[in-house]
């Protein structure tokens, strides 16, 4: 049997090299003649890991853009990428999610220095301590359940930032200077078993306390729409449910036409033939908070997320986006 080529991108970072491996590891068991080698890409927020991801286009510009380029130029039939990464208020001609795997875990959680308690953060909501953490979503929700909290620009990759946090090591800031040490992180569960560091986890959050970002634990492979050799290999290995709740999230991104500075949360959940989906906008010191949830059938998931976004609009959440837009 001759093998069958196949070749997907992914940044070199060691939680993205394991979801890939996963990948592989599946699109084998499916398609046992298939040849799949893993190409890295050093992106650039793999590079700068000082600066807020803004100037650099936001996660999508970061993480996402070179590698979908070079799918788009044919030199990979794929690429993963972590869900919550790819940008959900803007469409990329000529590229399609071929697959959605089976969703981790979405839960945000706590992981705390040597000699700091949960009970520590607890007393006087966090007075005195601080929390890192580079995405604005999770700096709202801290902000709002723990208003005494000082949350600081916290940047690297996942093991990267637990080794700083042991370290006790400053975080340099991009217009210059440092901040920190940090006492705690705010981090995502799955990406923390993916690496192996699930035993760190001090306090796993509610999705009623930190509702998820938008597809966060599901792990994405995207192909050239065209494709269709790939997207019928890709087709063995998707988790319908997980697509679905997929389409719903970004659904709402889509709506809202939410940007990287927007705190906006999404978090879809299937029973039967019912799909439930909660989103939520917050500003960026967590004090103005609105939130929708409804039900729907969860064969229209696009429907659904259409929905809640609307309705999230109805209560005043372009205002909050528009004021959260770099000036």
């Amino acid at each position: 049997m001759v093998a069958i080529q196949f070749r997907i991108g992914t940044r070199k970072s060691v939680m993205a090299l394991a979801q890939t491996e996963e990948i592989a590891r599946q699109l084998i068991a499916a398609h046992p003649g298939l040849d799949v080698e893993i190409v890295k890409f050093e992106t650039t927020g793999d590079i700068d890991q000082t600066s807020k991801l803004l100037p650099h286009g936001g996660k999508g510009g970061a993480f996402v853009a070179e590698i979908r380029k070079a799918v788009i130029s044919g030199q990979l039939h794929a690429a993963m990428h972590s869900l919550k990464d790819m940008p959900g208020n803007e469409e990329t001609p000529g590229l399609v999610i071929g697959a959605a795997l089976a969703r981790d875990s979405a839960s945000d959680v706590l992981v705390l220095r040597s000699g700091v308690s949960i009970d520590d953060l607890r007393r006087a909501r966090g007075k005195g301590f601080k929390i890192g953490t580079n995405a604005v979503r999770r700096a709202a929700y801290a902000r709002r359940l723990f208003p005494a909290i000082e949350v600081i620009h916290y940047r690297g990759a996942a093991d990267t930032r637990v080794r700083k946090l042991d370290h006790r090591e400053m975080q340099r800031l991009p217009e210059g200077g440092e901040v920190g040490p940090a006492d705690a992180l705010i981090m995502a569960r799955s990406g923390l078993e993916r690496i192996g560091l699930a035993a760190r986890i001090a306090y796993e959050f509610s999705p009623q306390e930190m509702l998820p970002a938008a597809g966060q634990g599901i792990v994405a492979v995207e192909c050239a729409a065209l494709d269709f050799e790939t997207r019928r290999l890709l087709l063995r290995i998707d988790d319908e449910t997980s697509h679905r709740c997929a389409d719903a999230e970004r659904e709402v991104l889509w709506v809202l036409n939410g940007h990287c500075n927007s705190p906006i949360a999404g978090f879809s959940t299937i029973a039967g033939a019912q799909m439930t989906l909660t989103a939520s906008v917050l500003d960026e010191d967590g004090r103005r908070f609105i939130e929708a949830s409804r039900s729907g059938p969860a064969d229209r998931p696009r429907e659904l997320g259409r929905a809640v976004g609307l309705e999230l609009l109805d209560k005043g959440a372009a205002e909050i986006i528009e004021r959260s837009r770099p000036r």
